[in-house]
């Protein structure tokens, strides 16, 4: 269905813009051959590129906001507060209905929910190739979502669009597999360098979330030029404010090392505690009976509840990250905004509404840090930094455990402060946050929902190729099925003349009864004086092993493992009854090598 919607608007095909633009482009050709060369050229359109996305994305999210806040809020009459305040809880309830039209034209799979996951299995196992699309239909979202008050981040989503760019400039040029990766590597570096004006944070951003660790120098040029080009292109577009105005960082004594190394213990707990929460937020949702294209709706309410209290949590809460920085803000208020922002962001993103993490995770991590800084201050008072310092390093930290990449965070915290000095207890938290994590918590919260697939990005990608092929890709659906009433002698004559080993039993009402195998059959052929008395029913095994068209490859090849099968019949989720289908496992093993096959020519 969502396809279908999805190709309501012919004249929007990018595939056609693509072709046009093609002939223009092949003086670049000359380029190609030196490859490596070439790519660095390529880096410089993406960044450039990357940094335009990011502008147009911040020009939506405040077109948005200012309808909200200018608008909607007065007319609501917020502002006076008294009973007027509570109708604040239906403004981000706005933001979730205006993501129904969206959906219903897009496909609900591209507007609702948090998005970031698929695109790095987009990137590793599906040969990071992307629709044009995705630029809008994400940053559209996205940015009605934030407008509006919902709490997640513009990182995510700005990561996709760059991401989406790098895409769609390989396709164009017919990049390999291998290249296109960098390339969309280098428009995610682009896009985040741009959104905090941290060059060297969007290039460990590229390489630990989307590649994986994969820092070969072939790889890092390109993406370090595009994240580059993205900051100065937000520099002439936005100007050169930061995202954060940092104040003076300064370690009082060394004795505060170990209250740093601490620091680094509660941000990993910390991370795994919200990462479980936010899935088992997500999973709540799924559950829930309500239409899907209300639930984001839902969330918007339930968030708009949450900030009748605490109307800090909406957005992306840069602006009470930035106070908590300053000092201005007590532990008690500080306390609530990490307790509530975790679950305004939870609700948000796990109900369908779309945006990021990375912002939140920001936001909370400084809220825990100004927590531990004020604990830490009023027990050791001599001998530690005021407590906003902890807020900074805590930022960092928590974001380092919560994604597992610590130089993502640290060179954040950096380039924030250009400070050298935090470098030391910055290099501490992070490292002791993120390792902690790992070791606890496996997986990422950007890998999680994968894991919860079968799909380790981690594993490679051979070991992940029939992760990423679901059984409807694959089944056959011309099949020889026969009834339960046929006898033996019929089967067996049946059997005879088909090409097939196994066969479906179907009862009079079309319903499956199970599966009919040669071998199931064997023992019977000397048996002549019951040929006409035994018929399918006698025989078939119903305690029979089935699959949906949903699962996995891999999945299916687990099953066929568990009775040596060489067929399994395919049917509907909802009604393990109705038949819709067999999978040979020879089948499957041929689309394994041909996928394997194909990858590898992708990459030459």
């Amino acid at each position: 269905m969502d396809k279908e919607k999805g190709n309501l608007f012919p004249k929007f095909d990018f595939h056609l813009l693509k072709d046009e633009l093609s002939p223009h482009l092949t003086f670049l050709s000359v380029f190609r051959r030196g490859e490596y060369g070439f790519l660095l050229l390529v880096a410089i359109v993406i960044g450039i590129l990357g940094g335009l996305g990011n502008f147009l994305f911040h020009e939506g999210i405040k077109f948005f906001h200012f309808f909200v806040f200018n608008t909607l809020y007065q007319w609501l009459g917020v502002s006076q507060g008294g009973w007027h305040r509570i109708l604040i809880s239906i403004i981000p309830m706005v933001g979730g209905l205006l993501l129904i039209p969206l959906a219903l034209i897009f496909g609900s799979s591209e507007v609702y929910g948090y998005g970031f996951p698929n695109f790095l299995k987009g990137v590793a196992l599906q040969g990071a190739i992307f629709k044009l699309r995705n630029l809008f239909v994400k940053g559209l979202a996205a940015s009605i979502t934030l407008g509006i008050g919902g709490s997640a981040g513009q990182e995510g989503p700005i990561a996709e669009i760059g991401g989406t760019i790098g895409s769609w400039i390989g396709q164009v040029l017919k990049m390999s597999t291998r290249e296109m990766k960098v390339l969309v590597a280098s428009g995610v570096a682009a896009g985040i360098a741009a959104t905090f004006n941290a060059p060297i944070a969007g290039v460990f951003f590229a390489f630990e979330i989307v590649m994986l660790g994969n820092y070969e120098l072939t790889n890092f040029a390109p993406v370090v030029i595009a994240s580059a080009l993205g900051t100065v292109t937000t520099h002439v577009l936005l100007g050169r404010q930061p995202a954060f105005v940092i104040p003076p960082y300064h370690l009082s004594s060394l004795w505060e090392i170990p209250l740093y190394v601490l620091l680094g213990f509660v941000s990993a707990f910390s991370g795994i505690y919200f990462i479980r929460f936010f899935y088992f937020t997500r999973d709540v949702f799924a559950k829930l009976p309500v239409p899907s294209h209300l639930k984001p709706a839902l969330g918007g309410l339930l968030v708009g509840i949450i900030g009748i209290w605490f109307p800090q949590v909406f957005g992306n809460g840069y602006e009470f990250a930035q106070r908590a920085l300053f000092g201005e803000m007590g532990w008690t208020l500080l306390l609530g905004l990490f307790i509530f922002k975790m679950v305004a962001t939870s609700i948000t993103l796990g109900s369908g509404g779309a945006g990021g993490v990375f912002a939140p995770l920001i936001y909370i991590g400084v809220m825990m840090g100004g927590v531990y800084g004020y604990l830490a201050h009023s027990l050791l008072h001599g001998l530690t930094a005021s407590p906003q310092v902890y807020a900074l390093v805590g930022m960092g930290a928590f974001l380092s455990a919560a994604t597992h990449a610590p130089l993502t965070g640290l060179f954040l915290l950096f380039e924030l402060t250009g400070d050298y000095q935090v470098i030391i207890p910055g290099m501490i938290a992070c490292i002791i946050g993120s390792v902690t994590a790992y070791v606890l918590q496996p997986d990422s919260i950007d890998t999680l929902d994968l894991s919860r697939q079968g799909i380790n990005l981690h594993q490679g990608r051979d070991i992940n190729v029939l992760r990423g092929i679901p059984v409807k890709e694959v089944m056959i659906k011309e099949m020889e099925p026969i009834s339960e009433d046929l006898p033996l002698r019929e089967v067996l004559s049946k059997a005879k003349e088909s090409v097939q080993s196994y066969f479906p039993v179907l009862s009079r009402d079309g319903k499956l009864k199970g599966v009919i195998s040669l071998r199931d059959i064997r023992p019977l052929l000397m048996e002549e004086d019951l040929m006409n008395l035994i018929i399918a029913k006698d025989i078939v095994d119903e305690d029979y092993i089935y699959l949906t068209p949903e699962d996995t490859l891999d999945a299916a090849m687990k099953k066929f493992a568990l009775k040596d099968l060489g067929q399994l019949p395919v049917v509907d989720a909802k009604d393990p009854k109705k038949l819709l289908g067999m999978l040979k496992r020879t089948d499957v093993i041929n689309a394994y090598n041909n996928a394997i096959l194909k990858r590898t020519m992708e990459e030459e």
